[in-house]
């Protein structure tokens, strides 16, 4: 029997293809905006630079100091840019440190934002912006944050190097596992999470081998759209909390930490909703869904110990106590016990049980 639920439907307007970059002119037009700020991190400036080149007069300029994590600091110069320009939208290219800035700035002025994603990092499809001020990362959902145009064009990824594409795929899959068993999930997302799951696993050892593949790389990034969009539409839970701990309050890099965590969180819930998580035993072929999941980040060349990241063994302890205060809500019980043991397998890299 279909048990009953609630789906608000998709508001973001999506172009996916090669070659769509070109489009993004006419997506700011038909926004009815003319003078767009374009985002981006420092090492993507020139592409920033092209980007408003090619936008011609409907270019107020760039801010390309985009930082992972969403630093308020840098957000509040990039309001300060936004409105010195006189700029109506923004348009945010690049991975998820430009995507959450552009967020932050859409929420702060009511700006329209269009996003164009050259990672797979997936937060272009939602309506969540993770904060980071004082040593600690704050979250939050509101409709303002949710973009409204995001141009996807596979050519801007068929130069990803293999590590990032690996790392920025898992956090995506993140997405997905989290969207099988959130308490507001739905058939719309429990779909598009099992077809992207299948879609990343057939892709990612491919691009492992032949990183410019054209096929792997559209399956790719069909994926990650399909992994962004169900986590926005449904309630995150453990895995994005630890994630945003450790981000937020120790530094360590995003999608590599999303990676690492993976397999452990998944089994950590895995103990309470097998049956929901059966999508990711069957994608990844292994008995459990956890270690299916460690298995073939080893098999991808993905990073697999959080001390890699320059996290220290004292550190856990305190990573517990943030991680287990004002716990997202979660299929199994968050206890300190078992978060820290959790933490304690993913610094080791051990393959979870």
């Amino acid at each position: 029997m279909t048990r009953p639920f609630v789906f608000p439907g998709l508001t973001t307007r999506v172009v996916f293809g090669h070659g769509t970059l070109a489009q993004v002119p006419d997506e700011v037009a038909r926004m009815g905006r003319g003078r767009a700020l374009v985002l981006s991190t420092p090492q993507q400036a020139d592409q920033a630079q092209a980007l408003a080149d090619q936008l011609g007069a409907r270019a107020a300029g760039i801010f390309s100091d985009a930082a992972m994590h969403t630093p308020v600091d840098v957000t509040e110069r990039a309001v300060a840019a936004f409105q010195g320009m006189a700029a109506d939208c923004v348009v945010a290219l690049g991975g998820g440190s430009t995507t959450g800035l552009g967020k932050a700035i859409a929420t702060r002025t009511g700006a329209d934002q269009l996003v164009v994603p050259t990672t797979y990092a997936g937060s272009e499809m939602t309506d969540i912006l993770g904060e980071t001020a004082d040593g600690e990362k704050v979250t939050r959902r509101d409709l303002s944050i949710r973009p409204e145009v995001v141009v996807y064009d596979v050519d801007l990824t068929l130069g990803l190097p293999v590590g990032l594409t690996m790392t920025s795929a898992l956090n995506a899959i993140a997405h997905a596992m989290e969207g099988l068993y959130a308490p507001d999930r739905n058939p719309v997302t429990e779909a598009l999470s099992r077809d992207a799951l299948t879609a990343f696993a057939s892709a990612l050892p491919v691009l492992r081998d032949t990183p410019r593949d054209p096929q792997a790389r559209a399956q790719a990034l069909y994926a990650a759209w399909g992994c962004s969009t169900a986590l926005g539409y449904v309630q995150m839970a453990l895995h994005h909390k630890l994630a945003h701990v450790l981000g937020g309050s120790f530094g360590l890099p995003h999608a590599e930490t999303h990676a690492i965590l993976l397999p452990h969180t998944t089994a950590y819930n895995e103990a309470a909703v097998a049956d929901l998580l059966a999508p990711i035993r069957d994608a990844f072929g292994h008995a459990s869904a956890g270690a299916g999941l460690w298995h073939f980040a080893h098999d991808i060349g993905a990073p697999l110990r959080l001390e890699e990241l320059g996290l220290t063994e004292s550190d856990l302890d305190r990573a517990t106590e943030i991680a287990v205060k004002n716990p997202y809500a979660n299929p199994r019980e968050i206890t300190r016990a078992g978060i820290r043991q959790l933490l304690q397998d993913a610094w080791e890299g051990r393959e979870p049980a």
